[in-house]
């Protein structure tokens, strides 16, 4: 590598969705090169192949590692041989496959420090044998070895990110009718503090204020908490300002999202899937489509669309690459933030001898009292 900017590495996606689409797009205009130099994990043959159909004039430059990335190009490092059979809006095992071998290879040049983020193209989570989404599925990659940090990875957050509106879930993946079961005190205490850090670290926020909402239907209007709100939101809201986290709630979802309440607040933590996805899908939807997926909590930086293959339209030149692009610019702006958010605790001082029998943070601050005679 001949360049010092971020090396950002982007995965094609599922093949027979609109990942090739949105990246060439996103890279249409050449002010994108000189922000980063990105690394495409794909296959020559099948960008040339979408890049035809779509009557893309897509220039990129294949390599076989990531040593061989140069500035100013669109890089395309081989990871898979074989010839993958393209079927346009299709899900298929076979395009699942060059999927995760794109994910695969860019896990492993994070951890070698071949590159510094990573940009992940939509894919069919089902098209993937025992694959349970990104989130998921990088944490434990990154359990053997963290990457270049050496910083022990925890469970990976999902934050779906737009310009005036930031949601995360308790729950994800889960059945509607085992939602209520899958919730705990703890595991919404858990996913706050993830949250809380990320807006600190990621997005460089000094004071986050996080929204809780209710589970139950109307759940905490007036006072009148069903069940879950008494037991188990309430205790996590109030657990979580004894830890000098601004959290607030529980707020029924529906007048929260449908009075705009949720303008007066960093983020907002919702309870399953729809509750937060489905608010949040329609108020991006207005603001030309610039969502992106971040995932909080991880050594590696990792962002995506918040748009899923949408196999619909793929092949058909409609789709737009705000989001990809916007998807770029967070990979980029989270890890710089990092780096200034860590600089100043890389070195601290070391205790005074006053200082070593106590580990609280005011005793930092104290002066010792001078002995009296």
């Amino acid at each position: 590598m001949e360049d010092n900017k971020i090396i950002v590495g982007i995965t094609h996606g599922d093949t027979n969705g609109v990942g090739y689409e949105i990246i060439f797009k996103a890279f249409e205009d050449p002010a994108m090169l000189e922000l980063c130099t990105p690394i495409i994990y794909g296959s020559p043959k099948t960008a040339a192949y979408h890049a035809k159909a779509l009557g893309i004039d897509a220039q990129f430059t294949i390599i076989n590692n990531a040593k061989e990335a140069r500035e100013g190009r669109l890089n395309l490092l081989t990871t898979i041989d074989e010839e993958v059979k393209i079927e346009m809006g299709i899900p298929t095992a076979e395009a699942g496959d060059a999927a995760k071998k794109a994910l695969d290879r860019a896990i492993a040049d994070y951890k070698a420090g071949a590159i510094h983020v990573l940009v992940t193209a939509p894919i069919a989570k089902n098209s993937i044998k025992g694959f349970d989404g990104h989130t998921s599925y990088i944490s434990k990659q990154l359990e053997n070895g963290a990457g270049p940090s050496e910083q022990a990875p925890s469970q990976g957050l999902t934050i779906l990110v737009s310009e005036n509106l930031r949601v995360a879930l308790v729950t994800n993946n889960v059945s509607l009718k085992d939602v209520a079961d899958s919730i705990t005190m703890q595991k919404i205490v858990d996913k706050a503090k993830i949250l809380h850090q990320s807006l600190k670290r990621d997005m460089s926020i000094s004071n986050p204020r996080i929204a809780v909402l209710a589970l139950n239907p109307r759940g905490g209007e007036d006072g009148v908490l069903g069940d879950e709100e008494q037991e188990i939101i309430r205790p996590a809201v109030e657990e979580l300002a004894r830890m000098s986290i601004q959290a607030f709630g529980p707020y029924p979802a529906d007048d929260f999202f449908g009075t705009g309440s949720y303008s007066q607040f960093d983020a907002v933590l919702a309870m399953y899937h729809d509750q937060g996805q489905t608010p949040f899908k329609a108020l991006t939807s207005i603001s030309e489509d610039k969502g992106v997926r971040v995932t909080a909590g991880l050594p590696l930086v990792r962002t995506a669309p918040a748009h899923g293959a949408c196999f619909a339209i793929a092949g058909k030149n409609t789709m737009e690459a705000e989001s990809m692009r916007h998807a770029i610019f967070h990979a980029i702006d989270i890890y710089r933030n990092r780096q200034r958010y860590d600089e100043p605790l890389a070195n601290p001082l070391p205790k005074l001898y006053h200082e070593k029998r106590d580990d609280s943070e005011k005793v930092r601050f104290n002066t010792p009292r001078e002995k009296k005679e």
